[in-house]
């Protein structure tokens, strides 16, 4: 099973969404995801058409958030979909084998979405956070473990997650996590992605 170490979502980045997408190919991101709830359809198929022309061929593959008709239009490697999205089932009659993965926010969305074998699940959010209009509760890193423990797929920890907490986090069994304001409210984002990525291997090399 393979492991992604920082799953980035790019959403409102202050460096620039081209230039957090070339540092992603650079520092061999495995997962960039394009999540931008308050655009129009016709500037998220422009710019993920742009953000495929800059992962293309690279390990880096594009994850498009919430639209299947919007991923096979821009050529995503991956489709992402919420809680409240189309289910896997009905997505697929749009985007056929493309892989996908699915959110949960509970152990018992968790062990449902995995019967639907999608590419990976987000679990979280892990803390408290104000990413989403309308946040889930907080799971902790208790749920997480247990959620590890019986998953046959990639986990990513998900929501307010900071380099205060993260350690909690991976030494929950995390190998993959996304964090999302830590590296999309900076202009550091290398150093900040460089950061995270040795905190996830060191923790889990210990």
């Amino acid at each position: 099973m393979d492991d992604y170490n920082t799953y980035v979502i790019l959403t409102q980045p202050l460096l620039g969404h081209t230039a957090i997408a070339e540092s992603c190919v650079k520092l061999g991101v495995r997962m960039l995801q394009l999540r931008e709830k308050h655009m129009s359809d016709r500037d998220l198929i422009r710019l993920g058409r742009t953000l495929k022309s800059i992962t293309k061929g690279s390990s880096t593959r594009l994850v498009i958030n919430d639209r299947p008709d919007l991923a096979l239009l821009c050529e995503a490697d991956v489709l992402h979909l919420g809680q409240d999205d189309l289910p896997i089932a009905e997505a697929r009659k749009i985007v056929g084998d493309l892989p996908i993965g699915l959110s949960t926010h509970s152990i018992e969305q968790a062990r449902k979405a995995l019967l639907e074998k999608p590419e990976y699940i987000g679990f979280g959010p892990i803390f408290p956070t104000n990413a989403k209009a309308k946040p889930d509760p907080p799971v902790g890193c208790e749920a997480l473990k247990t959620v590890l423990s019986f998953s046959d797929r990639p986990v990513v920890a998900i929501g307010g997650i900071f380099p205060e907490n993260i350690d909690e986090v991976v030494q929950a069994g995390a190998r993959n996590v996304s964090v999302i304001r830590f590296l999309m409210q900076t202009t550091d984002f290398e150093a900040r992605l460089r950061f995270l990525n040795q905190k996830i291997q060191h923790t889990n090399n210990t």
